[in-house]
């Protein structure tokens, strides 16, 4: 019985010997005929650690007999796809999975998940024109620090081509983000509810090592005797769990009693991360359950109650957590905001009033954990640990391992958490983010002051993304998997 420590993504500890074999003894190796070593690191940590492995024909534990006919028919499983992408895809990912993927290098999905990105920093939606394959995008907010903050480019802009060409359904992730670092946006002007292309350009060129704090905004406002804080939050990332908490703190010393989080374009990220945050809005009793993990049926077996029950935490980085305390939390949400948003929500619901203002989320309520070709380590990527990655196979995979569902059992929202008040953004009336008329905010802030229908909400254009800048990143949908637990196997 082999007995390993996993800080899945972060810091990982073994206490497993070098001749351990963590693959199931059916599992053989290729007799070096075919160059097959990428899909051999996929299928054998695939079939160790994916949530659907028991669904998967080819992942089954007995699919390959450890014999020399099963070797060479193993070996001849993996060649069947020269391309290991195209392996992945059609011989390994479940059907149902929307959310697993892949890279050639694992160390620009690493970077990824501690938001840093080869990125001009504008953050951007795509709609579809209707009955038309023509799209056109807006702008949601810049990046700081970034190319894009240099250019005259602002929310609620509008674009219809890059580099002169008119932007479809079928050309829009070539031309915004393929391999060109440079392209230039054909800007245009929304009038009487019509987009028409104008004759501004604007010139972006991504930078590498972008690093954006996820931490937007952070403000509070005192409006009809109620003080509200506001944090607009656009990714869980580990990295910013200090400023996250001194966003908190701040807030809490300016005496808010309500706490509006927007979540609107937050794509998810770290489990831990949301557990932190979940603390420093409700509570610190270590007793609580904030999550309880399931895994595919081979890994839930070898786990007990301690191990899969997640609670709530007292300490941010060694630092105990003042938290706000609070009975009820504001949300706002859109079609973007998806997996480490939605376990935030979905935590939270047991112990507290969580209001939901805004669009339905995404539904991902899986999470993931990235998988390198370290074979003395269950394949699992620790920072640590890179020069005991396989120098001839650089491939990272981030595959679905389990959902997490919160303290009631709930878990069901494929389809997504439909907001308490429904209120899609308008691409005429977009707002500036973090101002008490933004109209999502607006919203949030009239149900606190309870000052109902002094404002009209309607919706004339509302906004039905089919892609975004986020979406097209490595982070889009993630929920990573990076709690603290004892295994035993």
């Amino acid at each position: 019985m082999k007995k390993i420590l996993i800080l899945l993504v972060a810091a990982i500890t073994f206490s497993c010997s070098k001749d351990d074999d963590l693959s199931l003894p059916n599992t053989v190796d290729p007799d070096g005929s075919a160059d097959v070593e990428v899909q051999d690191f996929m299928w054998k940590s695939m079939n160790f650690w994916y949530f659907w492995q028991a669904n998967i024909d080819d992942l089954a534990d007995d699919r390959f007999e450890s014999t020399e006919e099963g070797k060479a028919e193993y070996t001849a499983f993996l060649d069947s796809e020269e391309n290991p992408a195209a392996f992945f895809e059609n011989k390994l990912q479940y059907i149902e999975d929307r959310f697993s993927f892949y890279n050639e290098d694992y160390r620009e999905l690493t970077n990824s998940l501690a938001g840093i990105s080869k990125s001009n920093g504008l953050e951007f939606g795509l709609v579809r024109f209707q009955d038309s394959e023509d799209i056109f995008g807006f702008v949601r907010y810049i990046v700081p620090n970034s190319n894009a903050s240099t250019v005259e480019i602002q929310r609620g802009d509008l674009f219809t081509g890059v580099d002169g060409q008119t932007l479809t359904t079928s050309n829009y992730i070539d031309l915004l983000f393929g391999e060109n670092d440079t392209y230039t946006l054909n800007m245009a002007n929304f009038d009487n509810g019509n987009i028409t292309p104008n004759d501004v350009e604007v010139s972006l060129t991504k930078q590498e090592g972008l690093a954006e704090n996820p931490v937007f905004l952070a403000k509070s406002f005192t409006i009809a005797g109620e003080n509200i804080g506001y944090i607009m939050y656009n990714q869980f990332t580990n990295e910013y769990d200090d400023d996250l908490y001194s966003a908190v703190e701040d807030l809490k010393s300016a005496g808010i009693t309500n706490l509006v989080m927007d979540l609107r374009y937050n794509p998810g990220g770290s489990v831990n991360t949301t557990r932190l945050l979940a603390s420093m809005i409700y509570g610190t009793n270590t007793s609580d359950l904030f999550l309880r993990k399931r895994y595919n049926d081979k890994l839930q077996e070898q786990f007990n109650d301690s191990q899969l029950e997640i609670n709530f935490a007292d300490k941010v980085n060694g630092k105990n957590i003042n938290t706000l305390g609070l009975t009820k939390l504001y949300v706002l949400t859109s079609s973007s905001s998806a997996s480490a948003s939605e376990l935030l929500i979905n935590s939270l619901e047991p112990y507290m009033d969580v209001i939901q203002i805004g669009d339905v989320t995404r539904g991902k309520n899986e999470f993931s954990t990235t998988l390198v070709d370290d074979r003395d380590n269950s394949y699992l990527y620790t920072p640590s640990r890179v020069n005991n990655i396989n120098p001839d196979n650089q491939w990272a995979i981030q595959p679905l391992i389990g959902r997490n569902e919160n303290a009631d059992g709930f878990f069901d929202f494929t389809s997504g958490l439909q907001p308490d008040y429904e209120l899609k953004e308008d691409y005429s009336n977009l707002g500036i983010l973090g101002e008490e008329n933004e109209p999502l905010l607006a919203k949030a802030i009239e149900l606190i002051t309870g000052a109902t229908g002094k404002r009209d909400f309607t919706v004339h254009y509302p906004i039905n993304i089919i892609s975004s800048s986020k979406e097209n990143s490595l982070m889009s949908d993630k929920m990573v998997d990076d709690t603290v637990y004892d295994l035993e196997f």
